[in-house]
């Protein structure tokens, strides 16, 4: 199979990803499971260099053998690829991220309400973290494509690579993609506030200059997005605060503490009916967990998140314990995904 009927056999079974690596055939992730593409030989040092090479534009490959790795987005008809080709082994291996062709509302992805109160905000700062895979970026393009349809404001985005594009509507958008339209983070995050945004988009905050960048933009006026690779909205607190050397992390911890509004830490679960089920754990910016972060107290946001239910918050345990009372996915399987498996049989034991 060349590249083309791999991607087109992606898009058929609705696969999330698709693997290229030397000594497998090529493997799609359906539903979180790995399976490999039917009639598939064992792939070859020359096949995936063949496949890969045939997504690369000239600079690409250049940038490919230069750096020995590199983030890339692929167009395949109305669908687009995300695109991580590395070198394992000495040879060349590929991971192919199907975006779709069309973003989900908040409804078809069964977003919590909290994401319509993000919308109406003019300024802040707002996190959607979890595990790689469990649809961060699917949940931003959700968010900034209601803004496109209801408010007219300059939206920015920054990513490695483009992943959705929006359609036309009220806002504009401008969509800046790493190596194509600039030439590093931390020059395009200084250049934003200079293009007039009103919203930004961080596709991911990496390191200690990015992080820095988000918390200014959004301390100027700004209504900022950013996902983050972290487990929960108390650990997402640490590490922006970690990051940092020590003598700077207590004017860190006020600035969070001023700008916060919200961080959603979701996870994509195997579900009873088939496909998979989006169950979040949430934190607003209220007093009490501004206040948290400013005296560095973040062991206690579980416990706040824990007691402010009426206040829009939850906690995973509590989102995954709902989503089994509901029938929506199976006990063994939430307790597989939970970061307190006691606290989740303790909720399913109360009813």
């Amino acid at each position: 199979m060349d590249i083309q009927q791999l991607f087109s056999e992606a898009v058929r079974l609705h696969a999330s990803d698709l693997h290229l690596i030397v000594g497998y055939p090529p493997m799609l992730r359906v539903v979180g499971k790995l399976t490999p593409v039917a009639d598939s030989a064992l792939l070859t040092p020359a096949d995936t260099q063949t496949l890969a090479s045939a997504t690369f534009t000239a600079e690409e490959k250049e940038l490919f053998l230069t750096n020995k790795e590199i983030d890339y987005s692929v167009a395949y008809g109305t669908n687009r690829f995300r695109a991580n080709v590395y070198f394992q082994k000495g040879s060349v291996a590929a991971d192919f991220r199907l975006i779709p062709d069309k973003i989900g509302t908040f409804d078809e992805l069964n977003l919590p309400s909290i994401v319509n109160e993000f919308v109406k905000l003019r300024q802040g700062f707002i996190l959607v973290t979890g595990p790689t895979g469990h649809g961060k970026s699917t949940t931003l393009a959700s968010i900034i494509q209601e803004i496109n349809k209801t408010k007219a404001l300059h939206v920015v985005t920054i990513e490695d690579p483009i992943e959705y594009v929006y359609p036309a509507g009220l806002s504009i958008i401008s969509q800046r993609e790493m190596h194509q339209d600039t030439h590093s983070w931390t020059v395009a995050l200084r250049s934003v506030l200079r293009e007039d945004p009103d919203v930004v988009l961080i596709g991911e905050m990496r390191d200690l200059e990015t992080i820095q960048s988000a918390i200014t933009i959004a301390e100027t006026g700004h209504l900022v997005f950013a996902t983050l690779h972290t487990n929960s909205a108390a650990q997402t607190i640490d590490r922006i605060v970690d990051v940092f050397p020590e003598n700077q992390q207590i004017q860190i911890r006020l600035q969070l503490a001023a700008v916060i509004e919200g961080v959603l830490s979701q996870r994509l679960i195997p579900a009873i009916s088939g496909g998979r089920l989006l169950v979040s754990e949430i934190m607003t910016g209220t007093p009490a967990v501004r206040t948290t972060i400013r005296e560095g107290k973040s062991h206690l946001i579980d416990n706040i998140i824990q007691t402010s239910a009426e206040l829009g918050m939850v906690n995973l345990d509590s989102a995954l314990a709902t989503a089994v009372r509901n029938g929506k996915i199976r006990e063994d399987v939430a307790m597989s995904y939970s970061l307190r498996p006691e606290e989740l049989g303790r909720l399913l034991k109360r009813g």
